[in-house]
C-alpha cells in the first residue's frame, strides 16, 4: 500500500516505491539519473511526452536532493505541470501514471492527497509529499547496463544487416551472369529460391536472433550457388597431348559449360583456361611466331577466366554496377559513403574519383588511366585495386593501375576475368 493508503495499489507503483527507498540511500548526479532513463525510454515502454514530463520534474529538483540520505520530491501543482507540457489534465495523469508503472517515479502521498513542501533555509526539502524521482537514483546503473547491451545488439543487428546486403547481392550478380552467358545449372531453381528468401527479407526491426538465422539461410543458398558457378566452369584435365591437339583446333573450340553459344577465339595462343574452377595457374602461351615459348606471366599480371566476349570494350566498362559492387565490397561501403546510392556510371566515376587518393594514386596516373582505358573501366579500376589493397593483395596501387593500362594498349585487357574470378571465391 501506499503511504496514505487511500490509492489503488498496482504491482508497479508498489515496485516503484521499494525502488524509492533504495534509491534514497544512493548519491547519483540528477543529470545522470535522467539522462541514463531517457536513453532506455523506449526499451522500458516510455514515450516521448512521458520523457517531456520527466524533464519538468528534473528541472524542479535541486542537486542537493539527490544526495545520500535524501529524495527529490517534486509537489508542482497540476496547473503549473500542464502549463509547462502543454498537457491536459487527463493526459497529465496518463503520463504521470505511465511514468509509475515503468518504475520510473514513486508517488508520495500526504494523509489528504495534496501535493506540498517546504525546504530550509539552504534549500533542503524538510518535508514534501508528490512525485517522487528516487527511483531513477536506485535505477541509474542498471539503466546504464541496459544501454550498453541494446547498444551491443544494435551493433550485432547492424553487422547482420550488411552481411546479408553484401550475401544478397552475390547471389544476385552470379545468377544474373549465369542466365545472361548460358551457362548450364540448376539457375532457374536457385532464382526461385532467391525469390522466396526475399519475401521473407527481414524487417528493419528485426532483432540479432532473427537476422542471424536469416543470414544463414541466404548463405546456405550462396554456397549452393557459388557451387553451381563454379561447376559451370569444370574443364577436364589436358595433357600434354590434349594441349597440342587443342592448339591446331582453338578456333572451333566450344566450352562444355556453355549452351548453344559459339565460342570463338581470335587470338592464336592457347585456351587461357587449361584447370579447374578458375585456378590460377597459367598453361604455356605459345609464342606468335612459333619460334619458342613466352614466360608465364604472374597472376598480377595477367586476370583469369574465360573469354565472355570476342572483343573487349575500349571505352566501356567490362562490367555492370550490380557485379562491381558485389565483388568489390570495400569499395561499395566507401563509394555509398562518399554519395549514397551508386545509381548510374556516373556516379560511380565520382566515387572512384573521390577514393583515388586514398589509396595512393597520382593525379596524372588517374588521367592517363581514364585517357586509356575510359571513364566506365577506370573506375571499376579503382574499385578493383581499392578492394585488392584493403586485402592486401595489392602492394603497390600505383604500379598495379601503370600494368592495366599498359595491357589496355596491348589490347590485353578484360577486367570481367578479375571480378568474375573474385566473385568465385578465387581472387584475381
Amino acid at each position: 500500500m501506499t503511504q496514505s493508503g487511500w490509492r489503488k495499489p498496482t504491482p508497479g507503483l508498489l515496485q516503484a516505491e521499494r525502488f524509492a527507498e533504495v534509491g534514497e540511500g544512493l548519491s547519483v548526479a540528477k543529470s545522470r539519473a535522467i539522462v541514463a532513463a531517457k536513453k532506455v525510454a523506449a526499451a522500458i515502454g516510455l514515450k516521448s511526452q512521458d520523457l517531456l514530463l520527466l524533464d519538468t520534474f528534473g528541472a524542479v529538483t535541486q542537486a542537493q536532493d539527490w544526495e545520500e540520505g535524501r529524495r527529490p520530491i517534486v509537489w508542482a501543482s497540476n496547473h503549473f505541470l500542464m502549463e509547462q507540457t502543454g498537457f491536459s489534465l487527463a493526459t497529465l495523469r496518463r503520463h504521470v501514471r505511465r511514468l509509475c508503472e515503468a518504475g520510473v517515479i514513486s508517488m508520495k502521498d500526504s494523509p489528504n492527497g495534496k501535493r506540498w513542501g517546504r525546504r530550509d533555509a539552504e534549500g533542503v526539502i524538510i518535508e514534501a509529499f508528490g512525485f517522487d524521482l528516487a527511483p531513477l537514483a536506485a535505477r541509474t546503473e542498471e539503466f546504464e547496463a541496459l544501454y550498453a547491451a541494446l547498444q551491443a545488439e544494435r551493433a550485432e543487428s547492424a553487422r547482420l544487416r550488411n552481411a546479408i546486403t553484401v550475401t544478397r547481392r552475390m547471389i544476385r550478380a552470379k545468377i544474373d551472369k549465369a542466365l545472361e552467358a548460358g551457362l548450364r545449372g540448376p539457375w532457374d531453381g536457385l532464382r526461385e529460391a532467391f525469390s522466396g528468401l526475399l519475401e521473407t527479407l527481414p524487417a528493419r526491426s528485426e532483432r540479432a536472433g532473427g537476422l542471424e538465422t536469416y543470414l544463414g539461410r541466404i548463405v546456405a543458398l550462396l554456397v549452393s550457388v557459388e557451387e553451381a558457378f563454379a561447376a559451370a566452369f569444370d574443364w577436364p584435365e589436358r595433357d600434354d597431348a590434349d594441349v597440342s591437339i587443342a592448339t591446331s583446333n582453338t578456333k572451333n573450340m566450344k566450352p562444355t559449360s556453355l549452351v548453344n553459344e559459339t565460342h570463338i577465339l581470335t587470338t592464336s595462343e592457347l585456351h587461357s583456361v587449361t584447370r579447374n574452377r578458375f585456378e590460377t595457374k597459367h598453361a604455356a602461351r605459345a609464342a606468335p611466331d612459333g619460334q619458342g615459348d613466352k614466360p608465364v606471366e604472374t597472376p598480377e599480371e595477367v586476370d583469369l577466366d574465360i573469354h565472355w566476349s570476342t572483343h573487349d570494350r575500349k571505352t566501356g566498362s567490362d562490367v555492370d554496377i550490380p557485379m562491381l559492387m558485389a565483388s568489390c565490397p570495400h569499395f561499395a561501403e566507401m563509394a555509398r559513403g562518399q554519395g549514397g546510392y551508386l545509381r548510374d556510371w556516373a556516379d560511380v566515376h565520382r566515387a572512384a574519383t573521390a577514393l583515388r587518393p586514398m589509396v595512393g594514386i597520382s593525379e596524372d596516373a588517374w588521367s592517363v588511366a581514364n585517357k586509356v582505358l575510359g571513364p566506365e573501366r577506370a573506375a571499376a579500376s579503382i574499385a578493383l585495386i581499392l578492394d585488392k589493397s584493403a586485402t592486401g593483395e595489392v602492394t603497390s596501387p600505383g604500379g598495379y593501375l601503370r600494368g592495366l593500362v599498359a595491357r589496355a594498349q596491348a589490347g590485353a585487357l578484360h577486367l570481367d576475368r578479375s571480378f568474375y574470378g573474385r566473385l568465385s571465391g578465387a581472387g584475381g
